[in-house]
């Protein structure tokens, strides 16, 4: 099955399972999913499926990529801070439909392959850096949208609390122990926070500090 029909199959079991936003389906059908994936698992790119990557992570199953986009409803004007790049297949998505794209990872060795990729793509409107992503990037707060791709016990972290703008929203999956994961939607308003829970889900926990080599 040639490259292209498989993406074409994948938007359409994407569409499926709820994903309707013709920009996001649109992003997600020209990414090239193959180029994120080891080797020996290319000719499962286009499968609806997490799939394993360096440094025992994972690249998230495309629904969920899907989901976790649409769910921040982006606009061309928007600053993104992504926590955890993985390996870039999420931000590769994000920048085809915002502004700016600021992308954070724990692990250098997979931000170096993440930026190798996205260097590839030439997706000139991101911005990376290996560091603490339960801190955020202070320097380039506030943001229009936060996306946490790690699950944080019981709520979000303050200081990403505190770096989303006002009429922000951030997506983020929360842990709730024996209620398992959950990927929650928060709004940022005048007042203060509101919490929308979206979907279950399963992501490994946000981890704090810089992970070493």
């Amino acid at each position: 099955m040639e490259p292209d029909l498989r993406a074409f199959n994948l938007i359409m079991a994407l569409r499926r399972q709820g994903v309707t936003d013709g920009r996001v389906l649109s992003a997600m059908e020209t990414t090239p999913r193959e180029l994120f994936v080891p080797e020996i698992f290319r000719d499962r790119a286009y499968e609806n499926v997490a799939l394993p990557i360096e440094a025992g992570q994972s690249i998230s199953q495309p629904f969920i990529v899907a989901f976790m986009t649409d769910a921040l409803n982006l606009s061309a004007r928007h600053r993104v801070l992504e926590i955890g790049t993985g390996s870039g297949y999420q931000t590769a998505v994000l920048a085809q439909l915002a502004r700016r794209v600021f992308s954070m990872e724990r692990r250098a060795s997979l931000m170096r392959s993440a930026e190798a990729r996205l260097r590839k793509l030439r997706l000139i409107n991101v911005d990376t850096m290996v560091g603490d992503g339960t801190r955020g990037w202070v320097e380039q707060a506030p943001f229009d949208r936060i996306i946490v791709t790690a699950a944080t016990p019981k709520e979000p972290p303050e200081d990403l609390l505190n770096q989303l703008a006002v009429k922000g929203l951030m997506v983020i999956p929360i842990d709730r122990g024996r209620d398992g994961q959950v990927l929650v939607r928060v709004k940022r308003t005048s007042q203060g926070f509101q919490s929308t829970d979206l979907l279950p889900v399963r992501f490994v926990p946000l981890l704090e500090g810089v992970a070493s080599e």
